[in-house]
């Protein structure tokens, strides 16, 4: 994919909504780290980030919890740089050891739930004892009842196309201290 230029990236940016600022993702991460510390109480968890979209949200929210972690990444991808999802691929499975841990899966955003479903299955598989999962923001739309959710998520986002903290669009942009939403003429 060719590189954006950096006026279309201004241009974007300034055309889509602020749904969240750094201010309200730091309240939400406080948050939802005293319900994990809650479920976690006496665990010592194994927390997966889900790469890349992951990275920031898990880095912050491991440093708001009080309990002792250790972490792993899993790189998996729907978007490849695209504003659309497609199937899943793998472009990096965890190499700690899952067998009889309890496993945290931390991810960005809870779309569709397929990327969530596969990683949990892929645990299980795997041997893991529990797997929770938490996701920064759940996205507001009707799904099939077949769906998993997450069990803990920060904020609700609607259904359109996101990017900043750690979210991007068309690769760029994850750097943004704040969640915007793209206008639907955009996606």
């Amino acid at each position: 994919m060719a590189e954006l230029d950096i006026k279309h990236l201004q241009q974007l940016k300034r055309g889509s909504d602020l749904i969240y600022s750094k201010q309200q993702i730091m309240s939400a991460l406080d948050q939802m780290a005293v319900q994990l510390e809650k479920r976690l109480q006496g665990k010592n968890p194994l927390v997966l980030c889900v790469m890349n979209g992951g990275l920031v949200f898990t880095s912050d929210l491991i440093r708001h919890m009080d309990c002792d972690v250790r972490l792993d990444y899993v790189h998996v991808s729907r978007y490849q740089n695209t504003t659309t999802g497609s199937q899943l691929t793998w472009l990096r499975a965890p190499t700690a050891e899952l067998q009889d841990q309890i496993v945290l899966i931390a991810d960005d955003i809870f779309d569709e739930g397929h990327t969530l479903a596969e990683l949990v299955a892929y645990c299980k598989q795997k041997g893991a004892r529990e797997v929770i999962s938490c996701v920064l923001l759940y996205k507001e739309k009707q799904r099939s009842a077949m769906t998993l959710a997450p069990d803990f998520y920060g904020l609700l986002a609607p259904d359109r196309y996101v990017f900043g903290y750690g979210m991007d669009y068309q690769g760029y942009l994850r750097n943004l201290p704040d969640i915007y939403a793209l206008e639907d003429r955009h996606e």
